[in-house]
């Protein structure tokens, strides 16, 4: 039997379900009852429970006024800033990991490890070259290099880049009436002899002027770290737009609808797929609905929230996507960096990329003893042909398959798509309130613009530019939402129905093993780490995008 869906095609974007509400969607694939109702309940306590923070904030405030119509008037106010880094502390609970990011989200190691190992590990590049727009020189930047020179440390491999160009002429959102800032920085890091990462020159926009400065770890403290949190500000817009919603949650609906309109129950390659499309329909039209409607979250909170800006950077997303850049062997040697130093999410990346390849292989190949199996699979080739059309939009320079013609094809695709929805996701969702819940490293907005000459931020500044209390609370809530799992998922290899014959099951058995043996090993690893990398700890790792 083959699932009843429609395809729904968007402008220039992959196309999604076509449906309007959750009662649209085939049964097989919504929410269980459970798994709404948790849903709709933590959505509610977590902004109660911020929200009453807020509340308890103002009446404490009733003592230090002399106006009680003053006060009142406050109480319900939006745009009041923070006035100090300690009082938007003691306001505002975290996670006990969130003790790390509070204590070091000022430092240069810190600021450059979160590239490696932080909510988007998919941004840096080794750098040989530097870009023209970027004109840092050996005058600049000799004091960080010890010994060496810029020249020097771009050869051997040391100086690596991340670079926010499709941020660039993008419409700053208006919030509270006010418009918002979005730059679209580039941020040199330089890997330190003692394996630290560190940032040693940022532009905040692309075009190098008089006005747009490169600023630098000698600058005043309050320049530096104005520089870092507009760059992390830009982080945010491009992680939850581009790695996140686009490369996980929507290619992850056009796998799923692909999937239930192509293959029955009796084939193989559903077998393999079904656990990991799970809830993921319908966590995307609460996403499409709830987050990056016109009156969504993102319209709210972000500095990228006007909608033809969303949609642009979606676009511009869409027509990047790469073949290699979705899997993470291609993706690392593509961005240099099979050699830099503590990148957890490589090393457990590809240890769970190859976990699931010899699991999708010894299963497939069950099935497909050889290359002519697979060119005469007509419901594979739909299958294939379909994720090109709605999902790559027949982009060939994407280098996605159109059609299979060998087994090995076959099992590579299939391996994308499994640790796309699985690991992938789990990397860059499941850290969202712990690097985050410190709003200041990672700001949803940013309220005024970056500035224009050296030597004129002060922390008024800053607490100028952070957002406001209102923005603050309501972005945390948000995030640890989205960080907040329900009580019936699935993690990565535990599957709710028997689905594979004798022929699959020992292939199973042994990748449930391989999980247990690789949780272990992360575990023991990170006991000696300040901060534990744990999003590709399988026992974190879900199935599917269900969140």
């Amino acid at each position: 039997m083959i699932i009843l869906c429609r395809w729904k095609k968007q402008d220039k974007l992959p196309s999604c379900i076509d449906a309007n509400t959750p009662t649209d969607l085939p049964n097989e694939v919504r929410f269980s009852f459970i798994k709404d109702l948790e849903f709709k309940y933590n959505g509610i306590k977590i902004i109660l429970e911020l929200e009453a923070e807020n509340l308890l904030r103002k009446i404490w405030q009733l003592f230090k006024v002399t106006s009680f119509k003053l006060w009142f008037t406050s109480l319900f106010s939006s745009t009041e800033s923070w006035s100090s880094f300690e009082e938007m502390h003691s306001h505002v609970h975290h996670p006990k990991v969130n003790d790390y990011v509070l204590k070091h989200w000022e430092s240069d190691e810190f600021f450059g490890d979160q590239f490696l190992n932080g909510l988007n590990p998919m941004m840096i590049k080794c750098c040989s070259q530097l870009p023209q727009n970027f004109p840092v020189t050996d005058e600049m930047v000799k004091q960080f290099l010890g010994k060496s020179c810029l020249e020097d440390e771009l050869q051997n491999g040391n100086i690596f880049l991340c670079d926010y160009q499709n941020l660039k002429d993008l419409k700053n959102n208006v919030i509270h009436n006010r418009e918002q800032s979005l730059a679209a920085p580039l941020c040199l890091l330089y890997s330190t002899p003692d394996k630290k990462l560190k940032p040693i020159a940022i532009q905040l926009f692309q075009e190098p002027r008089e006005e747009n400065p490169i600023f630098l770890p000698s600058d005043s403290e309050h320049d530096w770290l104005l520089a870092k949190i507009f760059v992390r500000s830009a982080e945010f817009q491009e992680h939850e737009l581009n790695f996140h919603l686009l490369r996980t949650h929507l290619l992850a609906e056009v796998f799923t609808i692909s999937t239930l309109r192509n293959l029955p129950s009796a084939h193989p390659l559903f077998k393999v797929l079904m656990p990991h499309t799970r809830y993921t329909l319908q966590i995307n039209m609460m996403a499409r609905d709830l987050l990056i409607s016109p009156d969504g979250v993102f319209k709210k909170l972000t500095a990228i929230g006007d909608q033809d800006a969303i949609q642009e950077f979606l676009q511009r997303g869409t027509s990047s996507l790469t073949y290699s850049s979705l899997c993470l062997p291609d993706n690392i040697k593509e961005r240099g960096l099979e050699n830099i130093p503590n990148y957890y999410y490589r090393e457990d990346g590809l240890q769970l990329w190859n976990t699931i390849h010899e699991f999708v292989e010894g299963v497939l190949k069950c099935y497909y003893k050889n290359d002519e199996d697979v060119e005469k699979d007509t419901e594979l080739q739909e299958w294939i042909s379909e994720i090109f059309q709605h999902g790559f939009l027949k982009n060939k320079k994407s280098k996605i398959p159109e059609s299979f013609k060998s087994v090995e094809e076959v099992v590579k695709f299939v391996t994308m798509v499994t640790f796309t929805v699985s690991g992938q996701h789990a990397s860059v969702n499941n850290g969202q309130f712990e690097f985050g819940g410190w709003m200041p490293n990672l700001p949803t907005t940013l309220r005024l613009p970056p500035p224009k000459t050296k030597g004129q931020s002060t922390k008024t500044t800053i607490f100028q530019t952070l957002p406001n209390v209102s923005t603050t609370i309501h972005g945390l809530a948000v995030l640890k939402l989205l960080s907040t799992k329900s009580s019936d998922h699935y993690p990565l290899g535990v599957y709710k129905e028997e689905l594979f014959g004798d022929a699959g099951s020992c292939h199973l058995d042994t990748f449930k093993t391989s999980l247990k043996n690789m949780d272990k090993t992360i575990a023991a690893r990170n006991e000696g780490l300040g901060l534990p990398y744990v999003y590709l700890r399988p026992v974190n790792v879900d199935n599917s995008v269900a969140l």
